[in-house]
């Protein structure tokens, strides 16, 4: 493992950077974990972890940002991704800038979620000059809704997922926002 890596940002505890194929196994891990994945419709195949990876790198490529690989800056252990990816599915607020994250059950409630978001948040507000990043999860997802009123996003409305509607426990979302003040 590395010990320098050569980060995009960091906050007290992590650092955010881009992709790279080395990341398809401990990403693919991740999105194997039923708990990581439970407010998802499936499981994705290391063939989509791929072609996910590839689009980060992509988009970061052409916009300057998007769901970073996130490492542990104690130990360089890489522990999922925080940040911003365009979204493009048909829905009144799109297109948009979602601000998400996805990191392995282990490391669940220490905070890291929230730091990388707040981080995320000054990064695309203060670097990228965006105007409004948007945040959107399933209304059962309550461990990712407190994230996002804990870093100050405000809530918007209940929508209908165009890509969940078939998946009647997923389908109902929330849309949160912050604007750049």
């Amino acid at each position: 493992m590395k010990k320098n890596k050569d980060y995009i940002f960091r906050s007290e505890r992590l650092g955010f950077r881009n992709w790279n194929l080395n990341d398809i196994d401990p990403l693919q891990e991740i999105n194997s974990d039923e708990k990581v994945m439970a407010f998802f419709p499936s499981l994705p195949t290391r063939e989509q972890t791929r072609e996910f990876i590839e689009r980060m790198i992509k988009q970061f490529d052409d916009k300057g940002f998007c769901y970073f690989a996130v490492d542990k800056l104690e130990n360089n252990e890489f522990i999922g991704f925080i940040g911003l990816s365009e979204q493009t599915y048909k829905a009144e607020f799109t297109p948009c800038i979602d601000l998400g994250w996805r990191i392995k059950s282990k490391e669940w409630n220490k905070g890291y979620a929230t730091e990388g978001a707040k981080k995320c948040l000054d990064y695309a507000f203060n670097e990228l000059k965006l105007e409004t990043i948007y945040s959107v999860a399933p209304k059962v997802n309550t461990k990712s809704i407190h994230i996002m009123e804990k870093i100050g996003l405000t809530k918007q409305y209940e929508f209908e997922h165009p890509l969940l509607i078939t998946n009647e426990r997923l389908r109902t979302c929330v849309l949160y926002n912050s604007q750049r003040k």
